[in-house]
Formats: structure tokens, C-alpha cells, sequence
């Protein structure tokens, strides 16, 4: 049952979702809707249950003091709303919290029930996976639906995807099956530095989305932060001759698989949207999904280059391309 503490009224309503958990390496996909939640001071107006889909055992609730009262966060998701103004303003309805434990199906009917009841006009899934990626070039994000029309119009992917799915392509397919258009955007994150928070997989979420309902999405910090975030990655790689001989692999990798669409149309696409923002004045455990969609387990090889309280670690040595032991990246 869905928590109401006040329906707002909406001005072309989109809804934006993103859940923890398999569909989130590096927490790229849930950090850009906190992000969103933030930047625009959304205000929670309704809860999902967590009794009805949340196993406790594997997301525990925590327990924090408030003016001397012991009280309990339930794990849970959580929907706000925020209004991005302008010259034509709009409200984003942003969907947060942890996928599911059970009972997928009920999940995806109370959220498309509020979307009915809101009159959302579009709903946008953001996801993030494990990839063979490098963290030098730009990170790719690729935009998919399952309806052949909405391909066409909003120049996104049809899906053909087939295999293991988590909440997001659930979700994705519910949407499309209660007549609901639906993308989801997906950021390839390297899988080996999967330990979030990655902010240059957040920053090129939030540019996409920004495309694709074409809003101006205030960065704040994100833009620095991605910066900084490489520059990190660079001294600990350079630090073991393996390792940097790896990513040139997957850099020449890249850069030949991406020559073909360094066409005239794509230039023109990211001039558009450097135009578009100096005149804005820009200012968990279980592993995640991978391309082939398994599951990539945190550990030797597919995260490394983290900090932690009691030191820097090293990167353990990747395996070499091509050999039997390489892992699967991806979702």
C-alpha cells in the first residue's frame, strides 16, 4: 500500500526512477536522483510499504537519535516531487530506494498506479552496469525502450535484450505493457573501479536525461568531482604497469569500435549541447549487473583503486584480455 501525505497537483509531470542495489554499479543511477532531489529541494509526499517488499534480513532499517527519541528508518522507496521552472515549467516526480525483495510485480503496479493518478507523462529509469569500459573516455550511455515509436521520436534504442533482468527492466516492461511510454538510461561503469561513488557515470546520466526531457539540470559540484574522480584513478593505475597496460587496451578498444560515429551529426549534437549550457550558465552486496547480464561480484576482479579509512589499497591485477578467467562486465 502506497503511504499518501498529500498528492500535489502537476504541471507535465515526468517521473524519474532509480533503485540500489544490481541495476546501480558504482551507485551512478541512485546518486543522480538524489542529485535531482537535492539541487530542486523535493519534498517526499509518499512511501511504498516496506513491509510488503523488503526482506529485512538482507536490507536491515537503521536506528538514529532525533532530540533524544530512538527512532528507526525502514528501508523502503520513496517518492518526491520537485518543479523545475523556466520559461515552461514542468515537475519531475523522482522515485528512490532499494530494489525490491519480492513481489516485483505488485511493486511496478502501486508505482504505475501513481503515475496514472499523477499524470505522469513519461517515465525514465536510470540504471548503471558493469563494463569493459575505460575510465579515460567519455562514459557511455545508452538509452533504450520498448516501444518502436518512442525509438523513432525521442532517437533511442528499441531493446533486444534477453536474459537475467533486475527491477529496471521489470519495471521498463510493466510500464509498456500498461500503455506507459518508458526509457531507461543506462551508464557503463569500468568494472575494474566499481566501488562507488563514480561521479562521472552520475554527471553523464544527468547530462542524457537532461537531453531527453530537455530541462537544465543545475551540476553543482558533480562536474569537479568527475574530475577529480579521474585524476584519482590515474595515479593509482600508473601505479602498476599491468593495470595501465589494461585500460590502453580497452582505450584502443574504444576508439576503434567508436570511429565510424565521429560524423559530422554527432559533432553537431555535442556543439548543440555545449551551446545549450554556457547559455544556461552551467553552473549494495550480491554484485550488479553485468552486459551480459550476470552478476559481477565485488572482488579482485572487479574493484579495486578505493579508498578506505585504513589506507589506500592497490589495484589487484586485472586478467589479461582475452583469457579464460576474464570476468563478464556489464547489464
Amino acid at each position: 500500500m502506497i503511504e499518501l501525505e498529500g498528492v500535489p497537483e502537476l504541471i507535465d509531470p515526468v517521473m524519474v526512477a532509480a533503485f540500489e542495489g544490481w541495476n546501480d554499479a558504482g551507485d551512478a543511477a541512485s546518486t543522480a536522483v538524489a542529485h535531482l532531489d537535492r539541487e530542486w529541494k523535493g519534498e517526499v509526499f509518499a512511501a511504498l510499504d516496506a513491509e510488503d517488499y523488503y526482506d529485512f534480513q538482507v536490507n536491515r532499517p537503521t536506528v538514529f537519535m532525533e532530540s533524544g527519541v530512538r527512532k528507526i528508518t525502514w528501508p523502503t522507496t520513496r517518492l518526491s516531487v520537485v518543479r523545475v521552472g523556466g520559461d515552461k515549467p514542468r515537475d519531475l516526480v523522482l522515485v528512490r530506494g532499494i530494489e525490491p525483495s519480492m513481489r516485483w510485480r505488485s511493486f511496478c503496479n502501486e508505482l504505475l498506479g501513481f503515475a496514472h493518478e499523477l499524470g505522469v507523462e513519461l517515465v525514465v529509469i536510470l540504471g548503471a552496469l558493469l563494463g569493459d569500459t575505460p575510465h579515460t573516455r567519455p562514459v557511455p550511455i545508452s538509452g533504450t525502450t520498448s516501444d518502436p515509436d518512442l525509438a523513432r521520436r525521442m532517437d533511442l534504442e528499441e531493446t533486444k535484450y534477453e536474459g537475467p533482468t533486475g527491477i529496471v527492466g521489470v519495471l521498463q516492461e510493466a510500464c509498456t505493457h500498461a500503455g506507459v511510454p518508458a526509457v531507461s538510461l543506462w551508464a557503463a561503469v569500468p568494472h575494474y573501479v566499481s566501488q562507488p561513488p563514480n561521479p562521472k557515470a552520475t554527471l553523464a546520466l544527468l547530462n542524457r536525461l537532461e537531453d531527453l526531457i530537455d530541462v537544465r539540470i543545475p551540476l553543482g559540484e558533480l562536474p569537479e568531482d568527475a574530475r577529480a574522480w579521474q585524476v584519482g584513478v590515474d595515479q593509482l593505475a600508473a601505479e602498476d604497469s599491468e593495470v595501465a597496460e589494461y585500460v590502453q587496451t580497452l582505450e584502443e578498444a574504444r576508439d576503434t569500435a567508436e570511429l565510424p560515429e565521429a560524423s559530422g551529426e554527432a559533432i553537431a549534437r555535442e556543439f548543440e549541447r555545449y551551446l545549450r549550457r554556457r547559455d544556461g550558465g552551467a553552473g549494495p552486496p550480491g554484485g550488479h549487473a553485468t552486459a551480459e547480464g550476470g552478476d559481477a561480484a565485488p572482488g579482485p576482479g572487479t574493484s579495486y583503486l578505493r579508498d578506505n579509512p585504513g589506507g589506500r589499497t592497490r589495484p589487484p591485477k586485472p586478467p589479461k584480455p582475452g583469457t579464460d578467467d576474464e570476468e563478464s562486465s556489464e547489464d
